[in-house]
Order: C-alpha cells, then structure tokens, then sequence
C-alpha cells in the first residue's frame, strides 16, 4: 500500500504534528468525500505501507521530523513556482524561504526523492510564456544539483475557478514544452508531464507518474505489484494509493487549485483541525460509520528466477 500525503492538501505545511501523531497511533481515519459518514481507517502499519508519497510547497514544518519517518520509504512532490502572492498568497518567500528548504530538503533525504513541481502552468497578462521561460531557467539553476527531475502540467480550468484563467492552445503548449526542454537538458533535470494526454516526445518529455512506483522500489531495493489508480483521469499515471488528505483544508489559498472549492469550507475546517484526532479535520461522531480498509504490502516476496 503506497500513502499519499496529500494531493487534496499540504500535510507538511501545516498538519506535520497531527501527521506523526498518526504514524505513533499506527493508524489514520479518512472520511469518504462524498460521503460524509462514512470513515475508512487505515493502518500505517510499516509491515503494509510500503511508501509515503508527500505533496508540499513548503516542507520546512517537517524538516526537523524528518528521522521519525526511519521506517518507511517516502520521498516528496514539492512544487515551486514562479508565482507571486496574487495567485499563491499562503506561501512563503520563494528566494529566502522556500528555495533554500528544497535545497536542504534534498541534502537531507538525497536529490533523487526531492520531486521538482512547476505546475501548474497557466498565462495571464501577468504571467506570460516569455515569464515562465525565464523564471524556470532561474529556478533550475538554482535547483540543479538538488534534484533529477521536474513535473510540468498545464492548468485545468475546473468549473469552481471561473474564468479569471485562460486556457492554453496546443501551440503554446508545445512552444512551451520545447523550450522548457532546452533548459531541462542544460541543468541535467529529467522533464515529465503530469496527466497530460499531449505526446511531448518529440522534446524529450515523457507521460510521468508522481505515485512512481519504480522510484519506490529503487528506494525500498525490492520490486512491488501494483496497478494503475482507476481513480485518476484517464492521463494519469500514478499507481494506486490511499489519499489521507481532506478537500478544502489547505491554508496556501492558491488561487488556481483543485483541492479548495470554498473559502468558508477552508476556514471551518482549518478551525476543526484537532492534532490528536485521528481524522485531519473534525472528530469522529456518533453518525460516523468507520470501517478498517483492507490494505496489505505489495512488496513481492518471492524471488523470481526468470
């Protein structure tokens, strides 16, 4: 069983305590997103979890933790844009805050399980093709050394963003793609999509998966059976996992995410975070109907001669 620690929210950021409260408990509870009663526990059992997934834009809460994670395979998502406070207004200051915590993030655990993000991409009169070309040369400069890879996506315009963002045509995005790639070569970064059905291979870039499970084994030195996430969007590549995250409880307040749909739902749920509950937001009530997912390792024990 592979944990991801959160696409729906930044666990490292701003719920570091609650999550080793959870590793100690042996077990986390998760409600169902569109059923608000019904709660799956899930163990954290090491002998099942065979990878921990973090997704962060500002791991620096975790950083000093990071031993207690000793057990388990992990290593992080960490996305670092070019953008300023308009559209990312929760996030610290990329120069003296978030950049240096990548890096130090990446001596600590090793530049092959430190993930670059740069997504999504997205153009307004502000933050125009010519501006990402730049900046993401500045940021790789800085990055080199303290990664191996970066994940590009494009933005989706989801109904609850409005039209405050304007879709990209095909020939920006492969104008994009090959320029990008130009500087990824330079700095010796890998580039991958991330749920992009665009064939970009003509640049170099490959049909990524951020829940990777050959990255996984290459950590834990043992092979793993698993299977595609029929959760996803088709595009994705990501192998299954168990999100242990909650919609709407992210404090970043990007301006151009999935995961928040309502700013009075972020606060009423920031505001029911209790660090000892074994739910990240709220409690469990009486009305709650928990049930033990059945999770086991997906590590393959037998050795295989052929």
């Amino acid at each position: 069983m592979i944990i991801s620690a959160s696409r729906r929210t930044d666990i490292p950021a701003y719920y570091s305590p609650w999550f080793f409260r959870r590793l100690e408990a042996g077990f986390v509870c998760v409600r169902n997103p569109v059923n608000f009663h019904q709660v799956s526990r899930v163990s954290l059992s090491p002998e099942v979890v065979d990878g921990i997934v973090f997704w962060t834009k500002n791991p620096i809460p975790m950083l000093d933790s990071l031993p207690l994670l000793k057990d388990y395979p992990f290593y992080f998502q960490f996305t670092l844009t070019a953008y300023a406070q308009d559209l990312e207004p929760g996030i610290p200051s990329k120069n003296d805050r978030i950049i240096p915590a990548f890096q130090e993030l990446s001596r600590r655990i090793s530049p092959e399980r430190v993930i670059w993000r740069y997504d999504p991409i997205l153009l307004t009169p502000r933050y125009t093709a010519d501006y990402h070309v730049y900046y993401f040369k500045e940021l790789a400069k800085w990055l080199s050394g303290y990664t191996q890879k970066c994940v590009i996506s494009f933005v989706d315009l989801y109904r609850h963003l409005g039209k405050q963002f304007q879709p990209l045509d095909t020939a920006e995005i492969y104008e994009l793609a090959g320029r990008f790639s130009d500087i990824a070569q330079k700095y010796h970064l890998t580039l991958e999509t991330c749920a992009e059905s665009f064939d970009l291979s003509q640049f170099g870039i490959r049909h990524g998966h951020c829940i990777d499970g050959e990255l996984l084994e290459k950590i834990i030195g043992q092979p793993l059976s698993l299977s595609k996430d029929q959760n996803q969007r088709e595009a994705c590549g990501c192998m299954a996992s168990i999100d242990i995250g909650m919609y709407d409880s992210c404090a970043n307040g990007c301006k151009y995410c999935y995961a928040n749909h309502s700013p009075a739902a972020v606060r009423r749920n920031i505001q029911a975070h209790d660090p000892t509950s074994p739910l990240l937001c709220g409690n469990l009530t009486p009305e709650d109907i928990v049930r033990d997912r059945a999770v086991a390792s997906c590590k393959e024990i037998q050795v295989k001669l052929f």
